[in-house]
């Protein structure tokens, strides 16, 4: 299974741990209230079509069929490439991007910045469709909103999220190029382009982006938060650990309080990480803040085995969106971990089917070959085929794939490709997860010796993942350390007993043969 968190890959550079931050953390909850519309996870919506404000909605078609493919469990061979979609994962902004882009700061533009039509209320509402129809309305009437061409590029980055349709960066792109070629000095605009570059995995460019964005307005949430999540993707946890204490300070809120807290968890504070989102809980307003945290609380307890208190989490994020798919997805997880397979295959199909991600997708393969009813095998492998077809949409609308294609092939697909992209993606950053990634590709292809450090990088920042740590055990047992390798499978099943329904089982086979 994916060790990615929440849709996220946080990760770390050259196993050096991080500098010690403060004794205590600085995130104002209690004082502050999350702006409307803050946490971008409440915008599931559906599809819109193409930048030009002059053109119909259209499109989603090729979404669509991915999703009666998952949903029917046909084989690959019945679906071509030209009906699939996907969607990109983006490290921690996947969750808050936040699409009411014209607030930040309150400054005053030379033309309406704000659409009438255009309202955060509809996002913190789910209704990002509507949203994205208002705007388009009013662009076809002004032209020249450099604030209605931003607002517009972020919907469609959030929409590739919610939807599974990485067609739609493109469409941001051109929509956030217009608006700064409207005002090429734009906050919003450019911070947009921050985001829509930490959705195609350039986080290099994302944090040029929102260093710009915040040379023009210093308080910009979006350009703020942008800075965590690239220098977190970057490995620079130092940094941003720096960044989350500068964001608390300018714009406390609930986006910059979950970042805060992930930070922290990256970092193996977990405790202060929990107390930091039951703050942001504690002042979450709106329907969309209260899921996006509630789940972010939810996976922090399912990351440290403390399944019914996920649930409990998982449960009030659903109470206040029925239909939040990390919820769903979190709550599928936790099920599972609790040996409840069938409801847990219910709920991720309903996922897959909504979404067809590929953490989600993995991990519906998993659980069907846990299952191991007939057909299960079969299904199984559409999941994995499936992912494939995500990796050729989403490298054809200019994402970087290799963390994906590399987590998914060396379990279920092509060993030496998922090599090739592990050490392609190493190659740009050293993080945890890419530390993990080549470690663990490197593992199936038979090279245990080379692969024993990076698996010890992806541990080194005191990090609880159990994934990573039964990799490494795994590892430490192929080069012959087996006291090592039993420490590790040991701390892995206890940590999170059901940290994945394949890599679990594996665990407690290597222990039992350890004997």
């Amino acid at each position: 299974m994916s060790p990615r968190r929440n849709q996220s890959a946080p990760e770390s550079g050259h196993g050096d741990r991080p500098e010690a931050g403060p004794a205590s953390p600085t995130p104002r909850a209690a004082e502050t209230r999350p702006e409307e519309g803050a946490a971008g996870a409440a915008a599931c919506a559906a599809g819109a079509s193409t930048v030009s404000a002059a053109e119909p909605l259209g499109g989603g078609e090729r979404v669509a069929a991915l999703r009666r493919f998952s949903a029917a469990g046909r084989r690959w061979r019945a679906v071509r490439l030209s009906l699939c979609a996907a969607s990109l994962a983006v490290a921690l902004s996947a969750g808050a991007v936040v699409v009411a882009a014209v607030r930040d700061g309150g400054r005053t533009a030379p033309v309406a910045s704000t659409p009438s039509g255009f309202s955060p209320e509809l996002l913190a509402g789910g209704d990002l469709d509507a949203s994205i129809r208002s705007l388009q309305a009013h662009l076809r009437a002004q032209p020249r909103d450099f604030g209605g061409w931003a607002a517009l590029g972020l919907a469609y980055v959030e929409q590739a999220r919610t939807k599974g349709d990485p067609s739609r960066y493109p469409q941001a792109q051109r929509a956030l190029d217009r608006s700064l070629a409207l005002r090429r000095d734009d906050d919003a605009a450019l911070a947009g382009r921050a985001a829509l570059a930490a959705a195609r995995h350039d986080f290099t460019g994302a944090l040029r982006y929102a260093d710009l964005a915040l040379k023009q307005n210093p308080y910009s949430e979006r350009a703020l938060s942008s800075r965590i999540d690239a220098l977190v993707e970057l490995g620079r946890y130092p940094d941003a650990s720096k960044a989350a204490d500068l964001a608390d300070a300018r714009r406390p809120g609930v986006p910059v309080f979950t970042r805060y807290a992930y930070v922290r968890e990256l970092r193996g504070d977990v405790r202060t990480a929990r107390r930091v989102l039951e703050q942001a809980l504690s002042t979450a307003t709106s329907r969309g803040d209260i899921a996006y945290v509630a789940t972010a609380l939810g996976q922090l307890a399912w990351n440290q085995g403390r399944y019914d208190t996920a649930l409990d989490h998982y449960a009030r994020a659903l109470a206040a969106d029925e239909n939040y798919l990390p919820a769903l997805e979190g709550r599928a997880r936790a099920q599972a971990a609790q040996g409840h397979t069938g409801e847990a295959i219910r709920g991720m199909e309903q996922v897959v089917d909504r979404s067809p991600l590929p953490q989600p997708l993995v991990e519906l393969g998993e659980l069907y070959e846990a299952r191991g009813k007939a057909g299960d095998r079969a299904k199984a492998r559409d999941q994995y085929t499936l992912v494939d077809a995500w990796v050729s949409l989403a490298r054809a609308n200019g994402v970087d794939a290799d963390l994906d294609t590399a987590l998914a092939a060396a379990d279920h697909g092509d060993r030496e490709a998922s090599l090739r992209a592990a050490r392609a993606e190493w190659a740009r950053r050293h993080t945890v997860h890419t530390a993990d990634a080549l470690a663990w590709a490197l593992h199936v292809n038979g090279r245990d010796r080379e692969a024993l450090p990076y698996a010890r990088q992806a541990t080194a920042t005191g990090y609880r993942n159990a994934v990573f740590v039964y990799h490494r055990g795994m590892i430490e047992r192929a080069v012959g350390l087996a006291d090592r390798a039993r420490a590790s499978l040991t701390s892995a099943l206890s940590l999170n007993p059901g940290f994945s329904p394949l890599g679990a089982r594996e665990a407690r086979k290597a222990l039992e043969a350890m004997k």
